[in-house]
């Protein structure tokens, strides 16, 4: 029998080719463009007396924040595995994302009741104010996208706050029309309206990051690798007999894992089949986490036509070259 486990990070592109510290760099760039610009906002919003600046300011904050969470989660990954951590703390980053997204849906679900009350009672909006703030915040979130872009977008979490400021963007184009509208033709509802459309684009972002952040708390399959897929094809490669015990998950953004139990005629080397399947792998489906115990078939495995011990339990089925010939 023969385990490995693959985790030499320099050997197998685990880094995604931007530093740590470059990351910081440019999400600090970012939060002090987005920062200062909030702090205005917020001032003309009330001026103002328009909920679509309010809400691009509060659009702003959790954009803030999620830099914020973002720069925490960075440092807290880059610490050694050690203890109990056996991965170290490189999921910290999922769970920033997590609260990122639960942000955006709880500020969206604010931010759409006080769009309704408005719609209802429109209150008098200085068009001219709104105009020329969001001109402005496109510019500032401009800015800010190109600077987060430089950085590790691989990362769910760095996305997540990429997400963020690039909505606010479209947020801001929306209230500058808005806001054109209100100047041109007086129709006040038109600052309400540009509110909701911020909802819609923080609802969407929101979801997408508490789904994709959920499925890796969850261990399911990283997208694009399929279980059982990758079960059927090692079960079919030559010496192996069956497969099972089969797991693929990310530890983090960017790092797929994956285990089995192989089971291999009596007559091969199991270090080299192991070998084999691990540089099947990496060149499949790009899988260079892997950790594979490759044992021998025993004269009791052989005389049971088909095994069902692995079949429906929690390790889930077993795949055998007999279920899928060439």
């Amino acid at each position: 029998m023969t385990n490995r486990h693959d985790h030499d990070t320099d050997g197998h592109g685990h880094s995604h080719g931007v530093s740590v510290d470059a990351d910081r760099r440019w999400l600090t760039i970012a939060l002090a463009l987005i920062g200062g610009f909030m702090a205005v906002e917020v001032v003309i919003g009330v001026i103002a007396q328009s909920l679509a600046l309010i809400s691009d300011a509060a659009h702003m904050l959790t954009d803030a924040v999620s830099i914020v969470l973002a720069l925490i989660a960075i440092r807290l990954a880059a610490r050694p595995a050690k203890g109990h951590y056996t991965y170290g703390l490189k999921r910290a980053e999922i769970l920033s994302a997590q609260a990122n997204g639960l942000t955006l849906l709880l500020l969206a679900a604010w931010l759409a009741y006080e769009a309704i009350r408005r719609l209802i009672n429109p209150p008098e909006v200085h068009g001219w104010l709104v105009v020329v703030t969001a001109l402005a915040g496109v510019a500032i979130n401009i800015a800010a996208s190109w600077a987060i872009s430089k950085a590790n977008r691989s990362s769910l979490n760095v996305e997540g706050a990429f997400q963020h400021i690039l909505n606010d963007l479209y947020a801001f184009i929306a209230t500058a029309i808005a806001g054109l509208i209100m100047v041109f033709t007086g129709f006040d509802r038109a600052d309400a309206i540009a509110s909701l459309i911020v909802v819609a684009l923080m609802l969407k972002a929101g979801v997408g990051l508490l789904r994709d952040s959920g499925r890796i708390l969850l261990e399911a399959a990283p997208a694009g690798l399929h279980p059982d897929q990758i079960g059927d094809l090692l079960a079919n490669q030559n010496g192996v007999t069956e497969v099972h015990d089969l797991h693929v998950w990310t530890i983090t953004s960017g790092q797929p894992a994956m285990s089995a139990h192989v089971l291999v005629d009596r007559e091969l080397d199991c270090h080299q089949v192991r070998l084999d399947l691990e540089g099947l792998l990496r060149d499949r489906y790009d899988l260079t986490h892997t950790t594979l115990q490759v044992d021998h078939v025993t004269d009791a495995l052989l005389q049971i036509e088909p095994r069902t011990d692995h079949g429906e339990d929690a390790h889930g089925p077993a795949h055998t070259r007999t279920d899928h010939p060439h």
